[in-house]
Parts: C-alpha cells; structure tokens; sequence
C-alpha cells in the first residue's frame, strides 16, 4: 500500500542512523494509522507489507528475502502479531466511536422529536413528527388510534393507505400487545412491521411501518430508534387524550355551575308569586257558603297545581344547593323506622288505596344521617314508584343488613327502566318512559344521589320481572353506647 511504501522510503536513507528497533516502531505507526483511517482491512494488508518491506530493505542481507539471522524471525512474527492486533484493537477503537457519534446524532434527533411531540396539539401534529423522523431511516410509517370498542381507527395522516392484510396485522398486534413483523412482504410496499404504542394507562394504537426497499437488515437495525418513537408517539398521544379530557371536564364543571346558578335563580324567582297563589287558592276555597261548588273545585284544583308547582321548585331549590356548595349534614343516631313512617305520612293522599308491602327487620341499629334529607330521598322514591307504576299494584319498601351497610330498597311493578339508561336516569333532566304524559323534569332520582352520595353511601337502578327498583346504601357506622339511667 501506498503509506507502507512511503514509510519505507522516508525510512530508507536513514537506514544507517537508527536502530532496527525503532524502525519496527515506525511501520507499527504506519499499521496504526491504517487502521484508525481506513479500518480493519487494509491495516491487516498493512501489517503484512510492512513485514514484508522491513524484511527487503532494512534486514541483512538487503534487498532480498532471505534471512542472515534466524532469530530475525521472531521479530518478524512479533511484528506481524503486534500490526495485527494493532489494526484489530484501532479499527475497534474506529467502530465505536462511529457508533457513539451515530448515537449522540439519533439521541439529538429523539430529543428535537420529543419536544416537538411535547408541544404538539393534535394527533396530526404529532403523526407528522413521527413520520418525518422514520423517513431519515427510508422508513414510511402511519399511526391507527384506538378506539374504545378495542377497534382501531383508520390511520392519522399515513403515509400510504393500508389494506385489509395490513389492518388485520395491526389489529393482531393491538389485541395482543405485541410486535408483529411480516419480513416476506418487504419491498411489496405493504407495512411489514407493527409496533404497539404502549403508554402508561393503555395501549394507545399501532405504528405500522414500511420499509421503502426490500433490505430487511435496515429495519432491523433501526429497530431500537422505531421502538423509541414509539414510545414518544404513545405518550403524546396519551397526553392529548388527559388533555382533552381535562377540557371536557372544566367544560362540564363551567356547564354545571351555569346550569345550578339558573335553578337556584329561577328557584327563588318563582317560589314567592307560588305561594301568594297557593295562599289565595286556599282564601277561595274557604269563602262563606254563598259561592257555588264549582269555584271551590276550581279553587282546589289552582290550590292541588300550585302546590305541585312548590314541590317541583322545592326540588329544584335544592337541587342547586345540592349542586353547589358542599351541603352541611345535619346527622344525628337516629333509628331508620322513624323515617320510614313520616315518609309514608306524607305520602297517604298520593298512596290513595294503594297497598305498601314493608320488609323491615326488627331492632335495626341506630344509623347516623340527617333526617330532613333522608326522608326527601324516601318521599321521591315513593313518589317515582307510584307515578311509574299501574292504580292498584303494590309497593315495596324493604331494608336488610347488607355487611357493613343498611340496603334499601322501593320496587314497585310496570314495564321498569329503559335498560340502556339505568346509570344515567339519576342525572339531572333525565326520566324514565313515558316521560311526555307524566308531569315532572326529572329532578327525584338527582337529588336521591346527591343526598345518599353525601351521606357516604350508593344508590343504584335495576329491572326485575314485572318491575323495577332503586336500591341505595347506608354506612352503619359505630353508634355510641346508650347509658343507662341510675336507679
């Protein structure tokens, strides 16, 4: 090689000057730099010719091959032995410093990647990051985003369009949280690898990728940077989804408050011209004997609407104290049965002649509630349960033990819920069937919620054969000892 004979001859005219020793020393330089320049190849060819050379021109006799002193030959293998593990650990030494410097310049490109997909705001934002860091790789890539019924959707911005194979692929990959590789139908143009993208919570999507030529052993060499932009397109994606969430949220909170401050304005707006009414009603109805019996009807009647209208008020009223501010309980230990009986008290002119089926068991433990409250949720359950159920049929109000909490429940019979909205009826504004020709806004089953939710228990709708029930939870609690009077 050209630098080996270069050596030889800067070497040459110094051949009387310096020592054989030091001369070895220069062609194992030459080797050296070979190897750090030009790699592991041509500094093995190199230490071969230097052998080769010093043998010719610097060891007796000069210009031939033959050796005058035989242990020239150990030098010479010694010689041979050091260029070659001279070129070995030098062209290594090469090698990884190529491999740190491919890796700062990848780490540098993950890194520009990662922030770019730190303040990306869409999906599309963030499959074009991604895609035009593989595309430094040959790599095509498209991005299907999970849906919630563990389908995948169809691809944010792909670089191709994927095919029936391909989406069965991803979805396989997706169902089962694995890498699936399809190396045969590299250079077809269809997508040969999918990757998971696995984010914290869940398992976000796929990463389809395609390579741009038919060579496997690039997409196998740039496995690791495909897992890792992976990984930044799954949390980005995730992230994207909390904040999405976060948004949906503040708009419902904002949404709720503005609902709860007109229930709480329209409340009070209407709740005083109401009772001037259901006073006045009531002045009418009492007039001497001089008037006729249709005018007491009709003041009975205005008198039975407004104070319809007063309890519908009365629920929205505390709907939106329910709503707003954190209500105060007023708890004492108190027993159960009390509630129960001015709860139906109140209910007897609804009731009418229709039967109620109690299941109370004897010496209930003294429970700790707010009585005013409790005996609201008992009268809208009552009132639900007569308004959605046939003139005549029972109703059921039982209470069992239930591991550390009281169980009641109001059943009543009729067609029952709507089996898609048994969760949602105790929202606001939602109502069971035959919502048109009953009067009401669907208020009751809110205000049960708030109240027993408050009270640190759960309330629950369901369906039985021939009706339905609303069931909910109060925590027994330790209630303290009763002392006994001294005798």
């Amino acid at each position: 090689m050209a630098v080996c004979v270069l050596t030889t001859a800067a070497t040459l005219p110094l051949r009387s000057l310096l020592d054989l020793a030091n001369i070895v020393m220069l062609f194992l330089l030459t080797v050296f730099l070979v190897a750090t320049r030009l790699g592991r190849g041509p500094a093995v060819m190199a230490a071969f010719l230097s052998v080769a050379l010093f043998d010719f021109f610097f060891v007796p006799p000069h210009l031939s091959f033959d050796v005058a002193d035989v242990q020239y030959l150990v030098t010479f293998a010694v010689m041979l032995a050091v260029g070659l593990f001279t070129a070995h650990l030098a062209s290594r030494l090469g090698e990884r410093t190529e491999q740190a410097l491919q890796s700062a310049r990848e780490t540098q490109d993950l890194y520009e990647v990662a922030c770019e997909m730190a303040g990306a705001l869409s999906l599309d934002q963030v499959s074009d990051t991604a895609r035009r860091f593989l595309a430094g790789h040959d790599i095509d890539a498209s991005i299907l985003i999970a849906a919630g019924d563990g389908k995948l959707n169809m691809p944010v911005n792909g670089d191709h369009r994927l095919g029936s194979i391909e989406h069965s692929f991803a979805q396989s990959a997706y169902r089962r949280n694995e890498i699936v590789e399809a190396d045969s139908l590299a250079g077809t143009g269809i997508a040969v690898a999918f990757f998971p993208l696995r984010a914290p919570n869940s398992v976000r999507g796929i990463l389809a990728i395609t390579p741009r030529t038919d060579d496997t052993t690039m997409l196998r060499a740039s496995r690791q940077a495909i897992e890792a932009i992976a990984s930044l397109v799954a949390l980005a994606i995730e992230r994207l989804h909390y904040a999405e969430a976060a948004r949906r949220a503040d708009l419902q909170i904002a949404d709720e408050r503005l609902r709860t401050s007109i229930l709480s304005s329209l409340s009070h707006d209407l709740r005083t011209p109401l009772t001037t009414l259901v006073g006045l009603a009531d002045s009418l109805a009492q007039m001497p004997p001089g008037h006729t019996a249709d005018t007491a009807e009709t003041a009975a009647i205005i008198r039975d609407q407004a104070r319809a209208m007063y309890r519908l008020i009365s629920n929205l009223l505390d709907m939106a104290r329910l709503k707003g501010e954190k209500t105060p309980l007023r708890c004492e230990w108190q027993t159960f049965e009390e509630i129960v009986g001015s709860s139906l008290r109140l209910m007897t002119a609804a009731m009418g002649s229709r039967p109620v089926a109690l299941d109370l068991p004897m010496n209930l433990p003294l429970l700790y509630f707010d009585a005013v409250l409790m005996e609201r949720v008992l009268v809208n359950l009552l009132e639900n349960a007569i308004k959605y159920s046939p003139d005549g049929t029972p109703i059921e109000l039982a209470a069992h033990i239930e591991a550390d909490a009281l169980r009641v429940s109001v059943c009543n019979a009729g067609v029952g819920f709507p089996p898609d909205s048994l969760d949602q009826i105790f929202e606001m504004f939602v109502r069971g069937r035959d919502e048109s020709n009953l009067p009401g806004v669907g208020l009751g089953l809110a205000i049960c919620k708030a109240i027993v939710t408050a009270h640190g228990g759960d309330i629950r709708a369901k369906n039985r054969p021939g009706g339905c029930c609303v069931c909910f939870t109060l925590p027994l609690g330790t209630p303290p000892p009763i002392e006994e009077d001294a005798t």
